[in-house]
């Protein structure tokens, strides 16, 4: 597993804009890869059980798999700056950040304006803290 990036608020701030248009895109083509599953699933269950698939089923096949690719080139993209979608539907991103010389996430929400949460990295959303300027300098808050 490669080292991952370490951010600062500020290289991680500076990274919002690109990671809420791609977060955004995310969320779309889940969704629509959610849908087009449904609709395969649903075909799948009246069809009969013939050895081959109709063309309507592959076509609703291809769909899903369309969506996918979309999903995972998106998800790469992400990988490719440095951080992480951990939920599609709330669009919540980590960042890895030192806190003293321990990792940690920088924590944020499509919702949100900025980053203004952290956690441990084994704490998950749950475990969100306010960032505080005494433990991340720099922080204009």
């Amino acid at each position: 597993m490669p080292e991952p990036r370490i951010f600062t608020l500020e290289e991680a701030e500076r990274a919002l804009p690109l990671v809420r248009r791609i977060v955004a895109d995310l969320q779309t083509e889940y969704r629509a890869w959610q849908d087009a599953v449904s609709r395969y699933e649903l075909a799948a269950a009246v069809a009969r059980g013939d050895a081959s698939e109709p063309a309507s089923m592959t076509e609703l096949r291809a769909a899903v798999d369309s969506r996918a690719v979309r999903v995972e080139r998106l998800l790469r993209e992400l990988e490719q700056i440095g951080c992480e979608l951990k939920d599609f539907e709330v669009g919540l991103v980590d960042f890895y950040a030192l806190l003293e010389d321990r990792l940690v996430f920088l924590c944020w929400r499509i919702d949100e304006d900025r980053i203004s949460s952290w956690h441990e990295l084994d704490a998950g959303y749950a475990g969100r803290q306010p960032i505080d300027a005494a433990l991340f300098p720099g922080t204009v808050q």
